[in-house]
């Protein structure tokens, strides 16, 4: 009730400016640069002199059939998406969760495939999804972005190619994995597997990368765990959970705004330290037994997907290999961990308010 009486006063207050401009519409405001004015307060130095007529000129119509604002609906072309063929080939798993395995070519125009299937498996099951590997998708080529954006838990999609930006946005449960064509000869570790800001907002699932990601990887990340052989700048932006292995060297500005999960990075030319963002996080060694049997499991499953030579070279000298990980902690999330276990041994007696 709050927010719609919030929302009728902001619109009359809306309608006052309006009227008082001597606008009905929105589509009479639209353009209309010339009832802007500058404002008083503004008396910086910078903006002495400062023209603004190029981009503030009145919006005029370029072409007779050309409007300056929105006169027919967009045609987004989403009854020829890969996804309908999906769904359509899913349907025994999508109606009795009859396991289903299914392959296609793929390319760039080809964008956010398996969201609307997702879509279609949250309609009926809600968050719960199916059950791991329901359905699996093998696709071959090179993916538009947003591959697997929001997938779904019980979804599998496996790309042997490369992909655009934004693999995994959101993904909720689903598990993508993505490495070269087997017929490349490049090393995988060296060369770029998917664009920029992978895993953007993911909040449960896995993936698993053989090659470089972009910029951004994991960002917002809040429960995802994924594993990379190597990243671009700002990677682990605002993490807020979840887990992320990086198996080699990341850009500058790693882990800047982390506040939450954590995110181990593979740093034999001890580099790292300079290219990670401490205001927020400590680097420490991978010493416990938890952390331990967790990261190597997260490597184990990422060689067996992907076939990963550097998960392999890891593993078969992993005495060596583990001491030059560095595990990025942030400081407030591991003070919540100790309180909470420390809470649950009973040292600790949660505080009541009395009223």
């Amino acid at each position: 009730e709050y927010v719609v009486n919030f929302m009728f006063l902001l619109a009359e207050e809306v309608r006052e400016l309006m009227a008082y401009m001597g606008f009905r519409t929105f589509n009479d405001l639209i353009g209309r640069v010339d009832r802007l004015e500058v404002g008083e307060a503004i008396r910086h130095w910078k903006a002495q002199g400062l023209d603004l007529t190029p981009i503030l000129s009145p919006a005029v119509k370029v072409y007779d059939n050309v409007d300056v604002y929105a006169t027919k609906k967009q045609d987004h072309g989403l009854e020829a998406a890969l996804d309908n063929v999906i769904i359509r080939d899913a349907k025994a798993a999508l109606e009795t969760r009859q396991a289903v395995r299914l392959a296609y070519p793929i390319k760039n125009t080809n964008r956010t495939v398996g969201t609307t299937l997702s879509h279609e498996i949250a309609k009926r099951y809600g968050e719960e999804g199916l059950p791991v590997n329901t359905i699996e998708i093998k696709l071959n080529g090179s993916a538009g972005q947003s591959l697997g954006a929001w997938l779904a838990r019980g979804v599998k999609i496996e790309l042997e190619g490369d992909a655009n930006d934004y693999v995994g946005k959101g993904l909720s449960g689903g598990t993508i994995v993505v490495y070269p064509d087997r017929r490349s000869t490049f090393k995988a570790e060296e060369n770029i597997i998917i664009g920029n800001v992978a895993l953007y907002g993911a909040t449960s699932g896995k993936a698993f990368f053989r090659g470089i990601a972009g910029e951004r990887f994991c960002v917002r990340n809040s429960g995802a765990s994924a594993v990379v052989e190597a990243v671009g700048d700002h990677g682990c932006e605002y993490m807020t959970g979840g887990r992320a292995v990086i198996l080699g060297p990341t850009g500058r500005n790693f882990a800047a705004g982390m506040s939450g999960g954590i995110a181990y990075v593979y740093d034999p030319e001890d580099i790292f330290l300079a290219r990670c963002n401490l205001a927020m996080v400590e680097l420490e060694k991978v010493l416990d037994p938890g952390d331990i049997g967790e990261l190597k499991e997260m490597i184990e499953e990422h060689q067996k997907l992907t076939g990963s030579t550097v998960a392999k070279a890891i593993l078969a000298d992993w005495k060596t290999a583990l001491p030059r990980f560095h595990k990025v902690m942030p400081i407030e999330y591991r003070k919540a961990l100790e309180k909470r276990a420390a809470m649950a041994s009973g040292n600790i007696k949660q505080e009541v308010g009395h009223g």
